[in-house]
């Protein structure tokens, strides 16, 4: 396959790494779904937990799907389950539809996330794997940034026409999903379908004894605990600190994920010319001073550096940390890729526990929660060599 070919196969492969960002939108949609219901935090948090809880459940199973089906075929399942999910929003946000439209979204996404990275390796190869991954991820960036905007837009001005306040989100992202399917069914990419005995469930969870995946599998929960934690504690910090509105505070979550789009993208630069360890380091580095503003920081312009340094340091984490795993077992690249996937459930894990601290003792007790993912962080340092 020419570089050119490889090129042009990329296109619809990033498409879908943007539909992939829309599993960010659930960070400020818990807030309006919260501020609809009257919801306290420790069970607006479900929603975002809900989310993830099904990487833990889909992610291995669709590592092993994928052995049969291929991996193409893999992500226009997730692509339509994704679509699904967008599309029942739209005719209510009572509590149970929405808990059945986060389901489905984090079903979907547990789909997409375990088999677009094996699918873009397929096209790329094992070179600059990491820096491509990096870059897809400053695609799906874009999607999360976006979200926070369209539904301020949709709160804020009223579209009689449609009636969907800030679920107008769900109808531009659910346009844009149906789009991507398309373009990758008829984008032809060639692939072989693994022959002989399929790996078992057993089999998957046995590579857990490999320390590097072990503790990869570890990193990449910290880092998707933190994420998901920022997006829906940054504009908590606001409301409580600074005496902002959610509408004005929704900005934060927009401020995360900018710093998310500018770290992936120059990250995917960076690991090119410089070692990944290095720039592991600096990226944790950045995070653990985000934490100590965050616990402390009591004015809007400290909080919102806070906001950046995090944004911008847990960028790159998940690209460095799945790229070491999946490159430490090149025979088992589906499988690994379902473990790491399942990861994500690192989602579930931190809002939860973060919703009864901030209920406990404040959005200090988040932050707190979040802090010990990013020293559990430098301690995977050591463990990154490519």
């Amino acid at each position: 396959m020419s570089k050119q070919n490889k090129s042009i196969y990329l296109i619809p492969v990033m498409l879908c790494f943007f539909c992939m960002g829309f599993v960010d939108l659930v960070g400020i949609a818990s807030n309006y779904v919260k501020e609809d219901l009257a919801l306290t935090d420790s069970v607006a948090n479900i929603f975002p937990s809900l989310v993830f809880f099904w990487f833990l459940i889909f992610s291995v199973p669709t590592g092993m799907l994928m052995n049969k089906i291929g991996r193409k075929n893999t992500v226009l399942l997730s692509l339509i389950v994704t679509v699904i999910s967008l599309l029942i929003p739209l005719f209510g946000n009572s509590f149970g539809v929405m808990l059945v439209a986060f389901s489905l979204l984090g079903i979907g996404n547990a789909l997409m996330q375990t088999s677009i990275n094996p699918l873009a390796m397929l096209i790329i190869g094992d070179k600059n794997l990491a820096s491509t991954l990096t870059f897809g991820q400053f695609v799906k960036a874009i999607a999360s940034f976006l979200a926070p905007y369209l539904a301020m837009w949709g709160a804020t001005k009223v579209i009689p026409s449609l009636g969907y306040d800030w679920r107008v989100l769900f109808l531009i992202y659910l346009v844009v999903g149906v789009l991507a399917a398309l373009i990758l069914w008829l984008t032809p990419i060639k692939e072989e379908l693994s022959e002989g005995k399929s790996s078992s469930f057993m089999d998957c969870i046995k590579l857990l004894s490999k320390p590097i995946v072990l503790l990869s599998f570890l990193a990449i929960m910290c880092h998707v605990g933190i994420d998901v934690g920022t997006n829906t504690t940054a504009p908590k910090l606001l409301m409580e600190r600074v005496g902002m509105t959610l509408n004005e505070a929704a900005f934060a979550t927009s401020l995360y994920f900018i710093f998310r789009t500018v770290g992936a993208l120059t990250g995917s630069f960076f690991l090119r010319v410089m070692k990944t360890r290095w720039f592991f380091i600096f990226s944790v580095l950045l995070m653990a001073a985000s934490m100590a503003l965050m616990f402390g920081g009591q004015s809007k312009m400290m909080l919102y550096v806070a906001i950046a340094l995090v944004g911008y340091g847990n960028s790159n984490i998940f690209s460095m940390a799945f790229s070491e795993a999946l490159l430490s077992v090149p025979e088992k690249q589906n499988e690994v890729s379902g473990l790491m996937i399942m990861g994500l459930f690192g989602g579930t894990i931190f809002p939860l526990i973060m919703g009864f601290m901030s209920d406990a003792m404040g959005q200090a007790g988040a932050v707190a929660v979040m802090a010990i993912g990013v020293i559990y962080l430098f301690t995977y340092i050591p463990q990154v060599k490519h």
